[in-house]
């Protein structure tokens, strides 16, 4: 097996940077690509509303942000604004638009912004383009809510167009269009890689996986038989499931408000995911250390236990 790719999660990480230091986040990107990690991930919203709260607020600042379970006043920054700023202050590092709620955007101007973004990264941008879960998220912004599976499939028949070659044109119930041009288009003439997830295996995730996903990035693991379901799904369309990235991740315990997760405890979620297919590996290191300065050290600790965990599945 090749060395496992580790993606660190950087937004909810108020523990660690103060949630309107966005240079800091920016120095902790440029510090994760001098220890060898792979990528940054940035997930979104573009504002919340009270049904952010609905199911109560997280025990531990540390944990995911989930459905429900977040103060509406919880920031987040525009993740392809921010990813630009690392753009520009790194070299190798991957960036992730993880969680895009394409719904709530036209998806022209989506393109222009993600291509964008391509070029000047010189082809470093992954986009995880999704729906969301927030009704107060779509009803602020003039978006249907119980249309937004429909908004999104066919926005991502435009964006598969958005590339050129130009003109693009669109006939569709949403956006349709005529004859137009989005110069400079994206790095590659394909654009950016796609990854798909979301929380379990269903029929539209499947469906968008098999014709426009590069990689699998879910919320939470999943069964056999959800990746026996996605496996038989790209079957059908004449492609295999392991052209896919299997994108997995690392999560803490807590047991209250203010402790840090056990890093070995997490860890062990980690030989099953190897064993089901699954290179890249996401943590939040604020579950995992107090301070910004004890970094360093946590990443060389992580990435030597992977390496360890990894080489001990491939005997």
């Amino acid at each position: 097996m090749s060395r496992v790719k580790l993606l660190l999660v950087l937004t909810e990480n108020e523990t660690l940077v103060d949630p309107r230091d966005l240079r800091g986040l920016v120095d902790v990107a440029v510090q994760a690509e001098a220890a060898g990690i792979d990528g940054v991930m940035m997930s979104e919203h573009v504002l919340l509303g009270p049904d952010s709260g609905a199911a109560g607020e997280m025990t531990n600042p540390r944990d995911y942000a989930a459905p429900g379970n977040q103060d509406p006043a919880y920031a987040w920054p525009n993740s392809i604004v921010m990813l630009s700023a690392i753009a520009a202050a790194t070299t190798t590092l991957r960036l992730v638009a993880g969680a895009i709620i394409a719904p709530l955007r036209h998806p022209l101007l989506l393109a222009k912004e993600l291509g964008t973004l391509d070029l000047l990264s010189e082809g470093r941008l992954v986009v995880l383009p999704t729906v969301s879960w927030s009704r107060d998220e779509y009803a602020a912004l003039g978006v249907r809510f119980a249309e937004r599976g429909k908004i999104l499939d066919e926005q991502l028949e435009v964006l598969a167009k958005a590339w050129g070659p130009y003109p693009i044109r669109h006939e569709g119930h949403y956006f349709p269009f005529d004859d137009v041009w989005l110069a400079p288009g994206a790095y590659r003439p394909e654009g950016p890689t796609f990854w798909f997830g979301g929380q379990g295996m269903h029929p539209p995730l499947v469906r968008r996986l098999a014709r426009y996903g590069h990689g699998l990035n879910p919320f939470g693991s999943l069964t056999d038989d959800d990746l026996a379901m996605l496996a038989a799904g790209m079957r059908e369309v004449g492609r295999d499931i392991t052209e896919l990235e299997m994108v997995g991740g690392i999560r803490g315990t807590f047991h209250g408000r203010d402790d840090v997760a056990d890093l070995d405890e997490a860890l062990e979620s980690l030989p099953r995911q190897l064993a089901q297919g699954y290179t890249t590996i996401c943590f939040k290191p604020a579950m995992f250390v107090q301070h910004v300065d004890e970094l360093p050290a946590f990443y060389a600790e992580l990435i030597d236990k992977i390496d360890r965990i990894a080489e001990h599945a491939d005997r």
